[in-house]
């Protein structure tokens, strides 16, 4: 699967995803790390990659409406959780096939006690 990383977490995060056999690209190595939201959605788009944020505004499916996505993950963390527990949260959804195969096209809300899927 290919994904996009944005800022928002941890560089790691990238790291981990190839080393589980992923194509990662994080958003700061392709010079986009300060990069407008909008700029970061179309780029995800267009190269079908799934973006993956701790940013809340693309929770919101009125501006980033998942169907136009190859996926789109939102992780929904405290603001104090450390890089460990991002990736750790990360890599437990990737784990799971059955999650990753619901992808294509919806929203995942990923928490540390549930994954919420939602498509429009």
């Amino acid at each position: 699967m290919n994904f996009l990383v944005d800022a928002s977490l941890p560089r790691m995060a990238a790291d981990m995803l190839r080393e589980m056999g992923h194509h990662a690209v994080d958003v700061r190595d392709i010079s986009m790390g300060r990069a407008t939201d909008a700029v970061i959605a179309a780029h995800a788009r267009s190269n079908q990659w799934v973006l993956i944020t701790r940013d809340f505004d693309f929770a919101d499916v009125r501006n980033d409406p998942p169907p136009d996505y190859a996926g789109l993950v939102v992780l929904h963390l405290p603001e104090d959780a450390t890089a460990k527990q991002v990736v750790s949260l990360l890599e437990s959804l990737v784990r799971r096939e059955d999650w990753m195969a619901r992808l294509s096209g919806r929203l995942a809300i990923v928490e540390s006690y549930r994954v919420r899927f939602r498509s429009a």
